[in-house]
């Protein structure tokens, strides 16, 4: 633990507060956790807190929940870490598990239907703002330019699995980076890495061997997909969102197109990381299974098999972050990452907007090349109406839940209006 140990009331205190306040995505989510636990209170300094923020960056899964629960690690321990990674994450996942249910529910409701209509708009903006936002901090030389547009070839045109995208591209970044050894890095701290590492790994696989056993087949399939989509989560929810898509859409049929859009729109109005779209997915894929048991088994599972790992980077991690942050190999393996994830995200635009925009959308095949094709025809002027409204309500500044809800009513009225 740290000199500053607070009590663990204040830790439920703060870092609930954390949790519930904690819209907008990973950048206001930092900023909060920021202000809460540096500036507001010497909980953390702020070279704790970026050696802190740069490891957690290096990891699969959300930066966001693993800074919060190395932050509670730091003060408290193994408690404090359990404690402010769940608080972060609970309050938004409750509030998912209810979206989640209405909508399987009502989701092919007409009006509901036009509401969504608004939603699938501001995504396509929202997703296309971060793309810009991302394509700004991470191009930034000829070489980085190249592995975001080869990303984008290779998932858009030739349908590459997104693990072997992020592999390739971790892989040269390690093998260029500058070799230069790191000023001295101070030790570790005392750890006892092996056994973490088996308990925590034990409590993420062993469910996962006892649903491939016993469970349903969905839930089995579940477990495992999630699984190994915790691996490979590097960049952020709308990188891995384009792999989810090519998995969960195309190859289990679990969802349609449209339906992962909407669990994005929903994901986007609840405090928490934006990655808990995987519970809209759990849900939804056990809920067109077998019905609402099955789809809270769903969720309960997703839930399950992505935020365990994070717990296992973090606590097996932890003792040595003051070390492996100042790593140039490792920095140069998460700048390419983050290069790749660009181009995953410009697909990840094409691809919404295609569906989002038209009606009908056609498959060009040639070879390896796969190349989806708007049929002209199709243009819905009520989307590209809403996602203008959308943009004009980002660029003046108003809040996503607010522009959501604003364009679910736009949608509602257009859809009234026929």
């Amino acid at each position: 633990m740290d000199q500053t140990s607070p009590p663990l009331s204040d830790l439920f205190r703060v870092f609930g507060r954390i949790g519930l306040l904690s819209f907008g995505g990973p950048a206001a989510q930092i900023a909060l956790m920021h202000r809460e636990l540096v500036e507001a209170r010497p909980w953390l300094s702020e070279e704790q807190f970026l050696r802190a923020l740069s490891f957690c960056m290096l990891l699969p899964g959300p930066e966001a929940m693993q800074l919060a629960t190395y932050a509670g690690w730091r003060l408290r321990g193994a408690a404090g870490g359990l404690i402010a990674g769940l608080l972060f994450v609970l309050p938004g996942a409750a509030v998912v598990l209810a979206l989640a249910a209405f909508y399987a529910h009502l989701g092919a409701v007409p009006l509901v239907q036009a509401l969504f209509l608004g939603v699938k708009a501001t995504v396509v903006i929202v997703v296309l703002q971060a793309l810009v936002r991302l394509s700004g901090k991470a191009l930034r030389s000829p070489a980085r330019w190249v592995i975001a547009v080869l990303s984008f070839v290779g998932i858009f045109a030739l349908s590459l699995p997104f693990p072997v995208i992020i592999a390739l591209a971790a892989a040269y970044g390690f093998a260029t980076a500058d070799a230069t050894p790191a000023p001295a890095a101070p030790p570790a701290r005392r750890a006892k890495t092996g056994p973490v590492i088996a308990l925590w790994a034990a409590l993420w696989l062993a469910p996962v061997a006892a649903l491939w056993a016993l469970a349903p087949d969905v839930l089995a399939e579940i477990a495992l997909f999630f699984s190994k989509l915790a691996v490979v989560t590097f960049g952020g929810a709308y990188a891995v969102l384009a792999y989810m898509t090519q998995e969960a859409v195309a190859q289990q049929g679990w969802l349609s197109t449209a339906e992962m859009m909407d669990g994005l729109g929903l994901a986007e109005t609840t405090p928490g990381p934006l990655i808990l779209v995987t519970e809209f997915v759990g849900f939804v894929a056990g809920f067109k299974a077998g019905g609402l048991w099955l789809g809270l088994a769903g969720a309960a599972v997703t839930l399950w098999v992505t935020f365990v790992p994070c717990f296992l980077w973090i606590f097996a991690g932890a003792p040595y972050i003051d070390r492996l942050a100042g790593q140039p190999r490792l920095s140069a393996a998460l700048s390419a990452v983050t290069a790749a994830v660009v181009g995953v995200i410009a697909n990840l635009s094409a691809w919404f907007a295609a569906h989002v925009f038209f009606a009908e959308v056609g498959l060009w095949q040639a070879g390896p090349l796969r190349l989806i094709v708007p049929q002209g025809a199709s243009l819905d002027p009520r989307a590209l109406a809403l996602a203008g409204l959308a943009a004009l309500l980002l660029w003046r500044g108003w809040p996503l839940p607010g522009i959501l809800g604003a364009l679910a009513l736009a949608g509602g009225l257009l859809g009234q209006l026929g």
